[in-house]
């Protein structure tokens, strides 16, 4: 997708939510695509631990398609102690299992406690290695646990920008309220009962006229299946409309009681 342009901060970005820290970040366009995806997801502060190409950086900016709010807020910090220091959680991002007992979380269940921490008033932090080595043995104990995220055993590949991506996307989730499944009307509705019983009062008796529904004996469940068949549709109103239109239209230039059967 095109980035915008952020002339205005939405609302929204200005709700707690976990601070994304990247240790080690080795190309501003790393730091720029992750910006880019953080600020996808409602996520704004950046924390840059030691860059190895130096901070501010251009080229950052120029690969984040707009997402200047989280360019220009980010933090600079030597070591990664300091970074974490103020923070009440952090979890620490892994591709591979170290010698620590600690929590493994997938995604999904990261972004939960990420939201469970922030409202309980805390503040949280997630912890991304840098692309090519990861984080050190040494970051990750500084973390509460571990999230790893469950892919191809035979190609683990996951960039700095997807894994932020990953995250961001899971926290947004978990606070997102957006029904799983919806059927945009456009300018109808959905129709009603009585407009459906309708239809299929009028569908039904052109369909006796004709002689379609027999032998008598199995009519009743013919109709039950007809109107099952359009009942699973969730049918408009404007849709019903149609319907009824086409019945009419097939059967107009046949008289009452002169159909095939009478």
């Amino acid at each position: 997708m095109a980035g915008t342009d952020q002339t205005k901060i939405d609302p929204s970005l200005t709700l707690p939510s976990p601070a994304v820290i990247l240790v080690a970040p080795q190309m501003g366009e790393n730091i720029g695509t992750a910006a880019r995806a953080m600020l996808n997801f409602s996520l704004t502060e950046l924390r840059l631990v030691a860059p190895r190409d130096g901070w501010p950086n251009e080229r950052a900016r120029a690969v984040s398609s707009g997402a200047d709010v989280v360019i220009d807020q980010a933090a600079l910090f030597a070591r990664t102690e300091e970074a974490v220091a103020d923070l009440d959680y952090v979890i620490a991002t892994t591709a591979r299992p170290r010698d620590m007992v600690k929590p493994i979380f997938t995604p999904e269940m990261a972004a939960a406690k990420l939201r469970e921490v922030i409202a309980a008033g805390g503040k949280a932090g997630i912890l991304f290695g840098p692309e090519r080595t990861g984080l050190t043995n040494d970051d990750v104990v500084l973390a509460d646990a571990v999230m790893m995220v469950p892919v191809n055993p035979a190609f683990a590949s996951i960039n700095l920008a997807q894994a932020v991506l990953l995250v961001g996307y899971e926290w947004f989730k978990a606070g997102d309220e957006t029904p799983p499944e919806r059927v945009d009307y456009q300018a109808t509705r959905p129709a009603t009962k009585e407009e459906l019983l309708g239809f299929f009062g009028h569908l039904e008796g052109e369909l006796d006229r004709f002689g379609f529904l027999k032998p008598p004996e199995k009519r009743p469940s013919m109709i039950r299946n007809i109107r099952n068949l359009f009942q699973r549709a969730g049918m408009s109103e404007q849709e019903v409309r149609i319907f009824r239109g086409i019945v009419a239209s097939l059967t107009r230039r046949v008289p009452k009681g002169e159909g095939p059967e009478s």
